[in-house]
C-alpha cells in the first residue's frame, strides 16, 4: 500500500505529538526489534522510532530492514527518529483522507 501525498502529510501531523515507541540501541536494528515493532504497529498503526548512532547511510539500512521486516511504510524521517505505519486490516484505528 502507498501512501498518497495528502495521507503523509496527515499522518505526520498526527506523528508530531507522539513519542518513540522503539529505541534502538548500539546493536541496531534486530530480528527481534522488528518482532517488538510488528506488535507495536499491530497496536497503534503509527509508531515513532529512534534509530542508534551512526551515520546517514547506516540509519537508512536500519529503516530499510525495519520496513522490510515489518511491511510497514516510511512517513518521515528527521534526524534519528523515523515514523512508520502499518495499516491494521482487522481493526483500523486511523481514518485516512482519500
Amino acid at each position: 500500500m502507498s501512501l498518497s501525498p495528502t495521507q503523509r502529510r496527515y499522518l505526520r501531523s498526527l506523528a508530531h505529538d507522539l513519542r518513540p515507541v522503539i529505541l534502538l540501541g548500539n546493536k541496531g536494528a534486530t530480528e527481534a526489534v522488528a518482532k517488538e515493532l510488528a506488535q507495536a504497529l499491530d497496536i497503534h498503526e503509527l509508531v515513532k522510532v529512534k534509530l542508534s548512532g551512526g551515520d546517514k547511510d547506516e540509519r537508512q539500512a536500519q529503516i530499510d530492514f525495519l520496513t522490510g521486516q515489518t511491511g510497514a511504510e516510511n512517513v518521515q524521517e528527521i534526524g534519528h527518529v523515523v515514523v512508520l505505519f502499518r495499516r491494521n486490516e482487522q481493526d483500523p484505528k486511523l481514518a485516512l483522507p482519500r
